[in-house]
């Protein structure tokens, strides 16, 4: 008996550092990447016009482009989290259930595509929607949302995405 509750002490104890070791990696990537990412643009008092409906869906992170395994564990961006995403003329909204609102305005915006995955996350094909944007300090990411409707994703990559109008 003694034996087996030597045995489930040593198996806890190993479950407890492996739950610590991967806390001071996220923490510890947190601290490399603060200087890179900086402080996130706010969201305007005026958005413009809304150009797309919001649609549901899942906020998979953000990553270092163009890695999509990559994540950004800086503040609350590596969390996934319900969202809801909204395109405006001055950029795309995407608000999210218990982590911070995210503002991509419309001239840090370089591309609107599919993947099949993103942030670790790996889906049919096409079944991620990814925002490539360019950060207040110039490091470039990828914002990674799983529609709930994936039908809505061409009005999303089409050209009035990247602001290249006909």
């Amino acid at each position: 008996m003694s034996e087996r509750v030597l045995q489930v002490i040593l198996l806890l104890a190993l479950f407890m550092l492996c739950l610590w070791g991967m806390y001071r990696a996220w923490t510890g990537r947190a601290r490399k990447q603060a200087a890179s990412i900086g402080d996130l643009p706010g969201v305007p008092p005026d958005c413009g016009a809304q150009l797309l409906e919001p649609t549901t869906g899942l906020y998979l992170g953000s990553t270092l482009a163009p890695s999509w395994i990559q994540r950004i564990t800086v503040g609350d961006l590596g969390f996934r989290a319900t969202a809801e995403l909204t395109r405006f003329e001055r950029g795309i909204l995407l608000e999210r259930d218990g982590a911070g609102t995210i503002w991509i305005p419309q001239e840090s915006i370089t591309a609107v595509r599919t993947e099949r995955g993103h942030a670790g996350k790996v889906m049919t094909e096409d079944g991620v929607l990814v925002i490539r944007w360019t950060l207040p300090t110039g490091t470039e990411v990828d914002t990674g949302f799983r529609g709930d409707d994936k039908t809505i994703y061409p009005a999303w990559t089409g050209s009035i995405m990247t602001g290249d109008e006909a």
